[in-house]
């Protein structure tokens, strides 16, 4: 193999021109023969066992030089991509270059490669920091939310109301016939819900354990099955339990129960603390992501299409876990969403775009700043990932190999260079952001009166005409201006 020619084009593209000496096609036309032989009849010789001479001088020697170009390309270009050192990120376009005769052949591939990649200012930039602030009504709402998680249901020997949970059996019927997905047995509907359609837990409210009812209702007309949709039906409902909720009584005892504290004021205390860790981490997020949106802006490379075709590919085939997960088939959901594979790729091409430039800026850090893992750092992200998942450490490490974790901690090293010189700007009060924005568009407005007189100022005047010309151009005139 022999590159002739590495020639750069744009969008990060090179063009490699490899010649395929005789030897090394001879070898390709061999294994070529090899694979064909069982597949081409010759007289006096059974399947697979014609010598390749016969077949040659019977179907001529180029018989096997597609099947051999086929096989010897590969590790040709694969050999000059190492000799140049390039870093491919797609595949290649390949053509034929003159002819091809036994002394070998010679092809060109274009391909796509990593672009250079210019940084621009990544120290000392700034942006605003979200201000973290925790009240007393952030703290009532954590409580409630530890209340709702360790309020029990007990029965009650009432009718239900609203805000019960009623364990009914229920059996749907449309023109007296029982219809698919209307029927459940001991099921829990927490009355009040909304769970069921309009109408349904509102006539469940009012009944007690024992007691059956008939209930009339209307599908709505939007609903997801069209043979039941805006259709009237009667759900036969028996009542088996009424629970209510016994919620507990925010208290020492509520602490002692819930937590390592005895008293509330400590539990509090102790949710204030968390809540405010909890925000400080998420407006430090903020701030680094504002941050390296800026740097990722600020870069300039020449990216290649094939990189953020494949980033959106890699959006897409993650949209596909996530439905997947929530048990919706693919099909269905472009179909739900009135979306085709083709749309979708399209519409993730633009934040590909920002992914793609958010990680060229990153590599570009990491080597202008020569960041690096030790082992021993990789080691304390493996432990940190433990402890933050409740999993055994060693499981962690079978599954999440020693270069995956040095990567995310280098990386977490160049949003470090970028941050830890950068200015926290506060937030404006809206009070101000709103005088701005009126300022803003007012502003916008003088302008465009502006413009608009000035407009008026440059017309032509006009020459005084006949009635009957004056009346036939006054249509026209009027459109003209309604337009401006």
């Amino acid at each position: 193999m022999t590159v002739k020619s590495c020639e750069k084009l744009e969008k990060s593209q090179v063009a490699l021109t490899i010649e395929v000496g005789a030897e090394e096609f001879e070898a390709a036309i061999e294994k070529a023969y090899r694979k064909m032989r069982r597949n081409i009849r010759v007289p006096g010789f059974r399947p697979g066992k014609a010598p390749r001479k016969i077949i040659e001088g019977m179907y001529g020697p180029e018989v096997f030089f597609e099947e051999a170009i086929n096989a010897a390309f590969p590790d040709a270009y694969e050999a000059a991509v190492k000799e140049q050192e390039l870093q491919v990120v797609g595949y290649p376009a390949v053509e034929l270059v003159g002819e091809t005769t036994k002394d070998g052949f010679t092809f060109k591939a274009t391909a796509p490669v990593y672009p250079e990649v210019t940084l621009g200012q990544y120290k000392g930039l700034s942006a605003v920091k979200d201000e973290v602030k925790v009240t007393a009504e952030d703290v009532a709402k954590r409580l409630e939310q530890l209340s709702e998680r360790n309020t029990r249901l007990v029965s009650v020997e009432r009718e239900a109301k609203e805000g019960d949970t009623a364990v009914i059996d229920f059996e749907g019927f449309l023109d007296g016939k029982p219809f698919d997905g209307g029927k459940g047995e001991n099921y829990d509907l927490e009355l009040g819900s909304h769970t069921f359609i309009p109408g349904f837990e509102e006539q469940v409210m009012g009944m007690k354990a024992g007691e059956e009812k008939d209930l009339d209702v209307t599908f709505p007309e939007d609903y997801g099955a069209a043979e039941l949709a805006g259709k009237a039906v009667v759900f036969k409902v028996k009542v088996h339990e009424v629970k209510e909720k016994d919620v507990p009584e925010l208290d020492d005892e509520f602490a002692k129960d819930v937590s390592e504290f005895d008293t509330l004021k400590e539990l509090k205390a102790d949710l204030k603390k968390k809540i405010t860790e909890e925000r400080k981490e998420a407006a430090d997020r903020a701030f680094s992501d504002k941050l390296m949106e800026k740097v990722a802006e600020g870069i300039t490379a020449d990216i290649p299409d094939a990189m953020v075709d494949a980033q959106a590919r890699q959006f897409l085939e993650n949209l596909k876990t996530q439905i997947a997960q929530q048990g919706i088939p693919y099909d269905q959901y472009l179909q739900m969403t009135g979306m085709d594979e083709d749309k979708l790729l399209a519409d993730a091409r633009e934040p590909a775009l920002r992914q793609v430039r958010m990680d060229l800026a990153m590599a570009a850090i990491i080597k202008a700043e020569g960041l690096e893992a030790t082992d021993d750092e990789a080691e304390a992200e493996y432990k940190k990932l433990a402890d933050q998942y409740g999993m055994d450490l060693e499981m962690v490490k079978k599954y999440l190999p020693i270069d995956q974790i040095k990567d995310q901690v280098v990386s977490q090293k160049a949003v470090a260079v970028v941050t830890d010189s950068a200015v926290a700007e506060k937030p404006e009060k809206e009070e101000k952001k709103a005088e701005k924005d009126a300022e803003k568009a007012e502003k916008k407005t003088k302008k465009a009166a502006e413009k608009s007189e000035k407009k008026d100022e440059e017309k032509p005047k006009r020459t005084r005409k006949a009635k009957s010309e004056e009346s036939a151009e006054a249509p026209a005139e009027a459109s003209a201006e309604e337009k401006e």
